[in-house]
């Protein structure tokens, strides 16, 4: 584990856990040891948070480019931090370069680690659950590790989009059982099968509702 992330669990962590006090559901359903991809809904920045401190184990997010190529004093810590916590560089342009970061995290799961995708793309923009993104899959199906659903809720009046400080407001994190998919890809077809399933999970997890198109992308800037 780095030992920034090892650090920001000692302390974010512990603020998170004794000034929230979140719920955890499911975590029988998190495997010890191995690889697998954690499939979250997304509702807040705060997600990722709160994954990060009441997971058990180290896990890679991803982070945009700009954090790694920042420049003057800002800069520098941005780097410093994504660096020490062993975030993914994401290219947002789009293309051959965004797809760098599902290259990234192979190795990462082979080894055994676990990474966090958030399937929908984006944050969810009115709180519904929107059709999830195919790349989680594919990278499950080349990394040869399992998907596992997450459903996370409260996040979003937690920290929503213009807040400047965090509110209190209870937090729940279930996680589901592994769905497999050694075995099942042969074509696009199953590749969307499989998407549509975590999906489906991850609503059973939340209650939200689903909105079977895609989420309209946010700013950059957000």
């Amino acid at each position: 584990m780095p030992l920034l992330y090892d650090l920001g669990k000692l302390t974010v962590g512990t603020t998170l856990r004794v000034g929230w006090q979140p719920r955890v559901e499911g975590l029988e359903h998190l495997p010890r040891h191995g690889g697998a991809i954690l499939a979250g809904n997304h509702l807040s920045v705060a997600d990722e948070l709160f994954l990060g401190c009441l997971t058990p184990r180290h896990v890679t997010f991803w982070a945009k480019a700009e954090y790694f190529t920042g420049r003057g004093p800002r800069g520098w810590l941005s780097r410093r931090i994504v660096n020490g916590m062993g975030a993914i560089r994401v290219e947002r342009a789009g293309g051959r370069a965004a797809l760098t970061a599902l290259d990234a995290a192979v190795p990462v799961l082979r080894s055994g680690g676990l990474v966090a995708i958030y399937p929908e793309g984006t944050r969810s923009p009115d709180g519904r659950l929107y059709r999830g993104r195919t790349g989680m899959t594919r990278l499950a199906r080349d990394a040869e590790v399992p998907i596992i659903p997450v459903g996370v809720l409260g996040t979003v009046e937690v920290l929503p989009v213009d807040a400047r400080l965090p509110r209190r407001h209870p937090v729940t994190l279930r996680f589901g059982p592994a769905i497999p998919v050694a075995g099942r890809i042969d074509g696009p077809r199953d590749i969307r099968v499989v998407t549509d399933e975590v999906m489906a999970a991850i609503q059973r997890l939340t209650g939200q509702e689903y909105v079977p198109r895609y989420a309209p992308p946010r700013a950059p800037s957000t």
